[in-house]
């Protein structure tokens, strides 16, 4: 097939014969998938968020790879495969855990789950792999599509001869991990709450007066280097739309909500239902607990605020898609083409054309068809023309999402990829389909959620995978190559990115009981937001337990936000869905890269100097986060073995603020005095 591209030239050629699938090079990108995928999950899982891999990826294994003399094609290679593991970790968060919180999994962790959890993984991405195949010569030759983080990512191939953009990227992992570890020790506090009580006052007007009382809860931002991270990356504008939610929810609603029903609530009976639901050892505990404001204003929060929060994201899901209607129009035309072309075709003669064998990729796509049915007809009983339609929509729906998930990752690039959006859409049409065939309780529900899974998994496999390709397209890396790789970093990711949910989840109840909350996923701590609306969806329309009225309010709430024009009411939502100290903490890193950008309007920097800059600070940023994360895994995992650790009994949220200065210093300083270089490069090359 000829190229699309003007004036369009590999940085290898064709023809040069060079190493690229190598052994040591899978086995370090195998790694790194495992690594970064674990990483995402917990980022996920915390914060509802999570970052592209490609860029750590490609910096820790181009620096292991220098070491022992490997080729760029190699270090592209293992990239590819490294990656992998941060959109099958994407697609697991937002899905698995709510077979857990909608009850069909009362406990997440058996044997059983696990080869589930594997299975729906391995489909999903194998889906993705398979579909990617078809409409990659397409895509990644196209001139019109930018595809921006593929071409920084071929860029730090390309420039970073010496490899010294890792030392940036180790360091922050070691001052986030131990800042995370320093924080376990209640060395400092990590957050600040006080509940401020308002007084019982008499509203009068109009009939009889209401007693109202209640309160408000200060709280500071949380010292964890992964959501200052997050908060960088994403910029100051998003970080400050996702801190307005939190500001709505624990500024409004909940203190709102909290004034009316407070002097109404029944203590007695309040305790009682904690000690039936196994949630309080005794009575005499359950009312100690009831009668703590941090308790009633948190249960407040959970029980009345998240739904409408629920609402709000589903508008903004669908908000956001319409937005996108025309890419979207375009990507499902254009990967019909490429359907037609590929199937039609001959093979690509030139070896940086050279994709999977066709009668390969069908081959994958039947198995994934017979997986899903099997997924739904025997592992959770559904009837058989319920499982075969299950089927059929995960094929179709998966080939259009995975198109239009490569596609939108060539224009906004992997880390804005709505895969939570897309994945949404099909729990609706998914579930009321099934609703019409007359699917009912834990089999339909289920079923939705499986088909879900498979389709969240794909659609994020398939734009992180195309996002790769491209790279290697610059690079002129061999496609077949790389996706042979990307389907053996699937299998090894589904293979044991469950450990980490399952460590998250069993550590954080342990946690919960030592701290005094009700611990796992969609907890405090774990909010799980993505997982937690697609279980409160399936549930709604199939089993009939939506919490309508909040969710009716959440979706004028929504509406409300777009007739304002705010820019992206997903984002709000979901900032009303977290705990007040995440958003808090991301919108101080949001705010640390606009002081960088202050920095670099007010020198003037030139724009190689700026994007040297900005380069630096992600991997910085990417380095608090990973580091955070593995360390966040390993305490979780001593809760889990109930281990005790010792811990500091009167920590200062003083030293906290002066961890914060430091985290903003090195963010911003940094990234300013390291990247002078750039400029006298520049010069160099002009004289």
């Amino acid at each position: 097939m000829a190229n699309q591209e003007l004036n369009y030239k590999p940085f290898i050629s064709s023809e040069t014969k060079m190493t690229e699938m190598t052994v040591r090079g899978l086995i370090i990108g195998l790694v790194l998938a495992v690594v970064l995928g674990a990483a995402n999950a917990y980022l996920g899982l915390k914060a509802g968020m999570t970052i592209a891999a490609t860029y750590p990826a490609a910096v820790i294994g181009m620096a292991i790879l220098r070491a022992l003399n490997g080729t760029i094609l190699e270090e592209n290679f293992t990239r590819t495969v490294g990656s992998i593991g941060e959109s099958v970790a994407a697609g697991a968060i937002f899905t698995l855990p709510a077979f857990f919180i909608s009850g069909i999994w009362p406990e997440f962790y058996t044997p059983g789950h696990y080869l589930i959890s594997a299975l729906i993984m391995v489909t999903g991405g194998v889906l993705g792999i398979m579909f990617v195949a078809l409409i990659r010569r397409v895509m990644a030759n196209d001139a019109t599509l930018p595809f921006p983080e593929s071409v920084a990512a071929a860029e730090i191939h390309k420039t970073g001869q010496t490899g010294g953009g890792s030392k940036y990227l180790f360091w922050a992992m070691g001052i986030g991990g131990l800042v995370k570890a320093l924080g376990e020790f209640r060395i400092f506090l990590p957050v600040y709450e006080k509940f401020i009580q308002f007084k019982t006052q008499f509203i009068t007007g109009a009939g009889e007066a209401i007693k109202a009382k209640g309160g408000i809860l200060l709280g500071s931002p949380g010292l964890k280097p992964a959501y200052i991270g997050v908060g960088y990356i994403i910029g100051p504008r998003l970080a400050s739309l996702n801190f307005s939610g939190g500001v709505i929810a624990w500024g409004l609603l909940t203190p709102i909500v909290l004034y009316f029903i407070g002097p109404h609530i029944d203590m007695q009976a309040w305790a009682q239902y904690l000690v039936d639901e196994n949630l309080a050892k005794n009575m005499s505990a359950a009312m100690d607990q009831v009668q703590d404001p941090m308790f009633r204003i948190s249960e407040v929060w959970k029980a009345i605020v998240r739904p409408i929060a629920i609402g709000g994201m589903l508008v903004g899901t669908f908000y956001t898609l319409w937005g996108m209607r025309k890419s979207l129009a375009r990507g499902i035309s254009r990967s019909i083409q490429d359907l037609k072309k590929t199937a039609s075709g001959a093979a690509a003669d030139e070896r940086i054309e050279k994709d999977l064998n066709f009668g390969w990729i069908l081959a994958g796509i039947v198995a994934a068809a017979i997986a899903t049915f099997l997924i739904a007809k025997v592992v959770f009983g559904a009837e058989f023309m319920t499982a075969l339609i299950a089927s059929v929509v995960m094929v179709i729906f998966g080939f259009f999402f995975a198109a239009v998930s490569g596609y939108l990752v060539g224009i906004i690039g992997s880390s804005s990829n709505p895969i939570s959006g897309l994945t949404i859409s099909t729990v609706v049409v998914t579930a009321l389909l099934l609703l019409i065939l007359g699917a009912t309780g834990t089999s339909g529900v289920a079923t939705v959620l499986a088909v879900a899974a498979v389709i969240c998994v794909s659609a994020a496999v398939a734009g992180e995978m195309l996002q790769d390709l491209k790279a290697g397209h610059i690079l002129g890396g061999t496609p077949w190559r790389m996706q042979v790789g990307d389907i053996i970093g699937v299998i090894a990711a589904a293979a044991v990115l469950f450990i980490p949910l399952f460590i998250l989840h069993a550590g954080d109840i342990e946690t919960g009981k030592q701290m005094g909350y009700e611990g796992g996923f969609g907890s405090q701590e774990l909010p799980a937001p993505q997982a937690s609306l697609m279980a409160v969806l399936s549930q709604g329309i199939i089993a009939g337990k939506m919490a309508w009225a909040l969710i009716v309010v959440g979706i004028l709430m929504g509406v409300g936000f777009i007739l304002m024009q705010v820019r992206s009411p997903m984002i709000v939502a979901v900032g009303m869905y977290l705990p007040l100290e995440t958003t808090f903490a991301i919108f101080i890193g949001g705010m640390i890269k606009g002081i960088l950008q202050y920095y670099q309007k007010r020198r003037n920097l030139s724009e190689s100097r700026v994007g040297k800059s900005n380069n630096i600070g992600i991997l910085l940023a990417s380095g608090l986060i990973a580091g955070e994360a593995l360390v966040g895994l390993l305490f979780a995992g001593l809760a889990f073995g109930k281990v005790d650790i010792w811990r500091f009994s009167d920590p200062s949220f003083l030293t906290s603020i002066a961890f914060f200065i430091v985290l903003g210093i090195i963010l911003v300083r940094i990234p300013l005095r390291r990247s002078a270089g750039s400029d006298v490069a520049e010069s160099e090359q002009e004289a």
